[in-house]
């Protein structure tokens, strides 16, 4: 982490500072740039710039407390009992947060000294990446933490979510880190402080932890093995990824590491890739706003457990590549979508399923409580009967076979803790009772004696009352006086007479507090049964903390199995909620959509009761190219998005929104549909409509799929049509993919008798009494006209601007007609293809003429008219 200066003026604390100061400073040097939750009683106390931040961020009131180089200290705290609702806020802010818990209680620190400051220490680094409590998480999103660390002139990155286990690796090139990063949605990342990289928000992280060869010695030690071939043939710089990742967390938890599952390796060509840029166009798991409602994924998800909503999100962030693991899952959600009793039977059954995956997360880091204890247990028997149910049926799918070994064999251990705990048990250890009766006897007996010192407390007050006469007489227990006589203030001068056999305590304002022998020793006697039994069932839950550890690797692979079960139940929900299809898969190029439907807007209008027009789409190899016009408003950039987001359903192992489906594997997915200003890195909106358009020419591949949609909007009319003629033939004879584009520049349609592979269509609309309907059907074709000024009169733009611009037009396309207008000239322009080709040669030309020369051999002379040369094929190329 990077180390903060010291909040005092000239970054270095006075020498006549008071000791509590001396070691705040001390603390906040090792916190560095987090916040500094510094333990004073039942207070987390903020300091200095850190109690400045958190006020801001928390609401809460900024005080001060003496002074620190002649000036207030700001000061503000939180209650340790609400301190994760406060830790919640604080994250989400953005920051991170230092916690310094006291090591040694007050009684402690005095018998080292009369003067002696408790001892305090940082116990844990709470950061967004690092997270376990629920009360901090988001039950149906990953919180991925991620390192980057590189070897040997080459990327990787490490991924962990250790809330469950989750934990993988893959080398990336530079340019598609930032894909990768949107994939994984980090909610961390940490950076070796020796790469330059341009990734927003990450911190950077010690150069030393990245080493390779230590990251190996690390890695093996932590997974117990001798090698990692079992795992996989790593990289170096896979290795100094998951070696700077587990130090990160080893450094975060003070030397406790949470539980991670072997590293999985994974590879670029396992997934369908999307760029961020993409992934924000599309909506594909948060709106543009950042919320999960609206997004494909929120739309989409049926599931009923927390474990399976945030494998969903996976799923959608990364379709896959393998043809016959998604054949696995679509026939998994075929089998559930044919049988719905057998659906609904699942999908109850899982829905009172605990959290098992983040339950173990959370005892494997030393966080846990019998609460956890009391999920798995419930979990893992539950994931047993479901597993008898389900194996019970004939013909069961082969991904459904592989998951349901996985559900059992925990016999052992969920009856170990059905005997040991209660029902319910509670988050807290502190008061005990969690342990079940006749679990163990010795326990039970301490608890019998504590109960019949209680009996005996309560006969000593009825005895009490007898004795003294005083009906308001009660036997009272605090923290601090333990158990002690109460009576209202009228009635303690009769125990304070002597011989009363009462002994005073304490004076309140209406009442006094007495001692007595005999209550004296039944309390010691309940105190000691109390704290002796509270001892032994902190010693079973030690016991059966080891026993779930032990199980942890079959523990995850269960939680894994049933999160997908859950997904495949839930895509087979929605698709019998919608009229989805299953998706089929060939060689070859084609995307072969008929009554296709974009799910979110399907959605969006079904809530109103209103019906969304399907479309087919129908790209192969003689028509890869779609050239889509129409008017604005008519659905074409609905039409382009519905076909992208089918693509990532169905290579997700989804069924979906259309009549039918029939395509071949998408290698990398792209869209450039809608843009807006990106201020904070000096770009306008055509600069990253330009930016991503690139991005897509430089990467597409003949199996790609791509969307574009109004592109050279953002400039001239002239640069605009110039720069999307030439992306559009780009596209058809370099990139040779799959694509749809939609403009509104009319005079691409052109391009129709150039381009054997494009095809033309639009989006229908008509005029009817002077108003535009829009149809949003898809029909063969051009347009055959904008429609700009009949959307401008339903925009509501008032009528004296509609007649000017009516007027305008006219002119306009009276110039149009005498001059053959904008695209005048364009008929006789070269092929792409051929203009490319042409420069290639021009540029071969000359460095061949460069090529050949021998420097060594050259005289001036030579060498002078050698320049001349040169410059005489320059000019050639230039003036062609």
């Amino acid at each position: 982490m990077n180390k903060a200066t010291h909040p005092v003026s000239d970054g270095t604390p006075p020498a006549n500072m008071t000791p509590m100061m001396a070691q705040y400073f001390e603390l906040k040097a090792e916190a560095g740039d987090c916040l500094l939750f510094y333990r004073m009683g039942d207070f987390f106390e903020l300091f200095f710039e850190d109690a400045r931040a958190a006020a801001a961020t928390l609401d809460i009131a900024l005080t001060s407390r003496g002074e620190h180089g002649g000036q207030p200290v700001p000061m503000c705290g939180v209650p340790v009992h609400a301190a994760e609702n406060y830790l919640a806020r604080l994250i989400r802010a953005g920051h991170r947060v230092a916690i310094a818990e006291q090591t040694e209680t007050p009684a402690q620190a005095k018998a080292r000294g009369s003067k002696a400051l408790v001892g305090r220490a940082i116990v844990r680094f709470v950061t967004a990446g690092t997270l376990t409590e629920d009360s901090l998480l988001d039950s149906r999103s990953d919180n991925m933490l991620v390192a980057i660390g590189g070897a040997g002139g080459a990327l990787a990155l490490a991924a962990a979510d250790i809330s469950t286990g989750r934990f993988e690796t893959l080398c990336v090139p530079e340019d598609a880190l930032q894909a990768e990063l949107a994939r994984l949605r980090a909610s961390e990342i940490v950076v070796a402080d020796d790469l330059e990289l341009d990734v927003a928000e990450a911190h950077d992280f010690a150069r030393a932890a990245f080493d390779s060869v230590r990251a190996e010695a690390r890695l093996t030690k932590t997974f117990g093995v001798a090698t990692l071939d079992g795992f996989g043939q790593f990289s170096r710089a896979e290795l100094a990824a998951m070696g700077g990742l587990i130090a990160y967390l080893d450094h975060a938890g003070k030397g406790k590491l949470p539980f991670l599952q072997p590293p999985v390796q994974r590879h670029q060509g396992m997934h369908l890739m999307i760029d961020a840029a993409t992934r924000e166009s599309l909506e594909i798991t948060q709106t543009m706003s950042g919320v999960r409602a609206g997004s494909l994924l929120g739309t989409i998800d049926r599931t009923v457990t927390g474990a399976g909503a945030r494998l969903l999100g996976a799923d959608i962030s990364a379709p896959l590549m393998d043809r016959q693991a998604i054949e696995q899952r679509l026939a998994l959600v075929q089998w559930f979508h044919d049988d719905s009793t057998m659906r609904n039977h699942a999908r109850g059954a899982l829905k009172a399923l605990p959290d098992i995956g983040r339950a173990l997360g959370r005892i494997a880091i030393d966080r846990g409580s019998p609460r956890d204890l009391g999920q798995l247990r419930d979990g893992l028997n539950e994931a047993r009967l479901l597993r008898e149910r389900l194996g019970r049926l004939a013909d069961v799918p082969q991904l459904l076979a592989a998951l349901l070994p996985e559900l059992d064999g925990h016999g052992a251990l969920v009856d170990l803790l059905t005997r040991a705990l209660v029902p319910s048990p509670p988050t807290e250890t502190g008061q005990g009772g969690y342990i079940a009766d006749g679990y163990d006897a010795a326990l039970d007996d301490l608890r019998r004696m504590a109960g019949d010192g209680r009996r005996a407390i309560a006969a000593l007050e009825a005895k009490y009352r007898t004795q003294t006469g005083i009906a308001s007489l009660k036997i009272r227990h605090n923290a601090v006086l333990g158990y002690h006589v109460e009576v209202p203030a009228r009635h303690g001068d009769a125990l304070m007479a002597e011989g009363s056999g009462f002994t005073h305590r304490q004076t309140l304002a209406g009442a006094v507090r007495f001692n007595s022998p005999d209550l004296h020793e039944e309390a010691m006697r309940v105190a000691q049964a109390g704290a002796h039994a509270l001892a032994a069932e902190a010693a079973h839950l030690e016991e059966l903390i080891e026993a779930v550890l032990a199980r942890t690797t079959g523990i995850s692979r269960a939680a894994d199995a049933l999160a997908r079960i859950d997904v495949s139940a839930a895509l087979a929900e929605r698709a019998a909620e919608g009229g989805w299809c299953r998706p089929h898969f060939e060689e070859g190029l084609c995307l072969d959509i008929q009554g296709g439907r974009h799910p979110v807007v399907e959605a969006a209008l079904a809530k109103d009761g209103a019906p969304f027009v399907a479309n087919d789409c129908c790209l192969e190899e003689k028509s890869r190219l779609w050239l889509v016009t129409g008017p604005n408003m008519g659905g074409k950039s609905t039409f382009l998005r519905q076909n992208a987001l089918i693509v990532i359903l169905a290579q997700a192992g989804s069924f979906v929104p259309a009549s039918s489906a029939r395509l071949s594997l998408v290698d990398r997915l792209f869209s450039r549909v809608g843009a807006s200003d990106n201020l904070a890195r000096g770009r306008s909106t055509f600069m990253v409509e330009m930016v991503e358009t690139a991005a897509i020419l430089s990467q597409a591949t003949e199996h790609s799929f791509v969307i574009l949609d109004e592109v050279g909007r953002g400039t001239s009319t002239y640069d605009g049509l110039a720069l999307a003629w030439a992306v559009v033939e780009a596209v058809h004879e370099v990139n040779r993919c799959r694509c749809l584009f939609a403009t509104h520049y009319h005079e691409l349609t052109r391009l129709a008798e150039k381009l054997d592979a494009l095809s033309l269509h639009h989006v229908r609309a008509r005029e009817w009494k002077g108003d535009l309907v829009l149809l949003h059907e898809v029909a063969e074709g051009p347009a055959d006209r904008s429609y700009g000024l009949a959307v401008a009169r339903l925009a509501g733009l008032p009528q004296s601007v509609l007649a000017r611009a009516k007027d305008v037009l006219a002119r306009l396309e009276e110039g149009k007609a005498k001059t053959g207008g904008i695209a005048a000239g364009l008929d006789d322009l070269p092929l792409f293809a051929a203009v490319a080709e042409r420069k290639e040669s021009r540029k071969d030309g000359l460095r061949e003429a460069l090529g050949a020369i021998d420097a060594d051999a050259l005289s001036p002379r030579d060498a002078l008219d050698l320049i001349y040369r040169l410059k005489q094929l320059a000019e050639a190329d230039g003036s062609d």
